[in-house]
């Protein structure tokens, strides 16, 4: 039994195995973020020493960005549904869809090994010269980690595109695409791309710190700033290798329980294109204070502010879908509307911190912790939890209670805003980030920001009890509970080994069957 799950090459098992791995990783991850909250309870220090908080940071940044934010949606959903909803059996290459969930769990015993042995305390951008040189802490041994886990997301990024270039059903035309596959295409663009970058910067940081040539340190002839310019130039579009799945999926769920096609399709496909691309002209607004040329800064202020256009095409269409539509507000729904409106005050903050004059007031302050987990938690967290909920039926064949979904969903959305919104104030008045001390009058607002972290847990937890419970005893679904349309939702629950009975003909739009009635479950 373990050795065919081990051995397996079907893509729904992987992705089985990768929901399995990442939800180990997002445990981690969360245990850290609630030891930093509880510490942020009170102004002076009574739990964790500067040092320990300095590593519980570190440790919560490099789990959730790379073991969970970058892997959840496209390496369990996509690897799971993109055969499906584009009529074929498997992805193209299934062994090497394997292998990259083989390499994923290397690179993160890797990171984990590092953390056990004392973590790391550079934070999770691995900044130097402090991590090159001046910190004590297994900086190379966590670093080769995320370099091998970066491996993964390539082979993912291939396997996806040439599978959606080459296996889709007769019929699937390219205008026939679901919009969650045209997201998973772009953002496997930007994951080839971009994740190269990343593996060439670790890389130097591993050789300067381990043999000491200069890449970065002034002394050897190196420039620290060539750092961040390599970093940030995979890490900015890296943040849509984690929100652009997310947006597929919040269009998958608004098209199912709206019942009605997605509006401006075209707009919603060109935008994921746009975003990809535009994505990795913007990185050096990270860096308006490191003193690069004030012309650059104004270059890259404004590509910052176009870059929002595409995003806010979705907004604007999703909301165009929603009127006159029949909607009903079942569980992924509300989780679908959160992430909307979630995404739409990270997005608009995002147009503040690239303002030149702003960014600098609130560079490095609890505002841009808040303005990334609007993004990052809001965003793609929720649409996360939103898939969960839409497709857990077709991937389990069993039902969940509905009313608790539901009741989890407004708790994890107000327990999300009770934590991360006072940031924004705290950001205002000038409280930095990264500290584990602060002044005193800041303390309520810590407090309640502690406050909605216990609720934003009991939004997490709460979900894998009764889907968990669900798994064996929850009512069987049918083919088709939500009355959704895509090719998914025509085969059985959970589908056979190759996904279909019969070969796919496919002879209508992606969202053709929302506006018949009377479909079957």
């Amino acid at each position: 039994m373990i050795k065919s799950w081990l051995l397996t090459r079907d893509h729904k098992k992987i992705a089985w195995l990768y929901l399995g791995t990442i939800t180990c990783f997002f445990a981690i991850g969360g245990l850290a973020a609630t030891l930093m909250r509880l510490e942020l309870l009170t102004p002076t220090e009574w739990l964790v020493t500067s040092d320990t908080y300095n590593r519980l940071f570190t440790l919560h940044g490099i789990i959730m960005v790379w073991f969970f934010l970058i892997p959840s949606i496209p390496n369990f959903f996509g690897n799971y549904l993109i055969p499906l909803m584009i009529g074929a059996d498997d992805v193209l290459f299934p062994r090497l869809n394997l292998i990259s969930w083989y390499v994923f769990v290397f690179g993160g015993a890797v990171t984990f090994y590092a953390l056990l042995r004392g973590g790391v305390d550079t934070g999770w951008t691995f900044y130097p010269p402090y991590s090159t040189h001046f910190s004590r802490s297994f900086v190379a041994l966590a670093a080769s980690g995320v370099l091998i886990s970066g491996f993964s997301s390539i082979f993912t990024g291939i396997n996806f595109i040439v599978t959606i270039h080459y296996k889709r059903a007769e019929g699937m035309t390219w205008g026939r695409l679901p919009l969650f596959v045209w997201t998973h295409y772009a953002t496997s663009l930007v994951m080839l791309l971009a994740t190269p970058i990343l593996a060439a910067v670790l890389v130097m940081i591993c050789t300067e710190r381990i043999f000491n040539i200069g890449f970065f340190d002034t002394t050897l002839g190196g420039d620290p700033i060539l750092f961040q310019h390599l970093f940030w130039f995979y890490s900015h579009p890296a943040v849509y290798i984690m929100i652009l799945p997310g947006m597929g999926v919040v269009s998958e769920i608004v098209a199912t329980f709206c019942r009605k096609p997605i509006f401006g399709y075209w707009f919603v496909v060109w935008s994921s294109l746009a975003i990809a691309l535009v994505g990795f002209l913007v990185w050096g607004h990270h860096m308006f204070v490191s003193g690069q040329s004030p012309y650059a800064s104004l270059i890259f202020s404004f590509l910052s502010m176009a870059v929002a256009v595409p995003s806010a095409i979705k907004v604007f269409n999703w909301l165009a879908t929603l009127y006159k539509g029949a909607i009903s507000f079942e569980a992924p729904m509300l989780y679908g509307l959160g992430f909307i409106g979630l995404f739409t005050i990270g997005g608009l903050t995002g147009v503040f911190v690239a303002a030149l004059g702003f960014d600098v007031h609130v560079h490095d302050t609890y505002f841009v912790v808040a303005h990334f987990h609007y993004i990052m938690v809001g965003g793609a967290v929720m649409a996360y939890m939103g898939a969960l909920h839409l497709w857990w039926p077709k991937m389990t064949g069993r039902m969940y209670p509905e009313n608790q979904a539901r009741l989890a969903a407004v708790v994890l959305f107000l327990g999300f805003n009770v934590t991360f919104f006072p940031q924004f104030i705290l950001g205002i008045l000038g409280n930095p980030r990264r500290y584990h001390t602060y002044p005193p009058e800041f303390a309520w607002l810590h407090q309640i920001s502690t406050l909605g972290a216990v609720l934003l847990a009991v939004g997490y937890i709460y979900p894998l009890y009764y889907l968990s419970r669900s798994f064996f005893k929850g009512e069987k679904a049918g083919k088709n509970p939500w009355q959704a349309g895509g090719l998914e939702w025509t085969t059985s629950s959970p589908p056979p080994e190759k996904n279909f009975e019969e070969p796919v003909e496919v002879v209508a739009g992606p969202y053709a069957l929302h506006a018949r009635k009377g479909i079957s479950p």
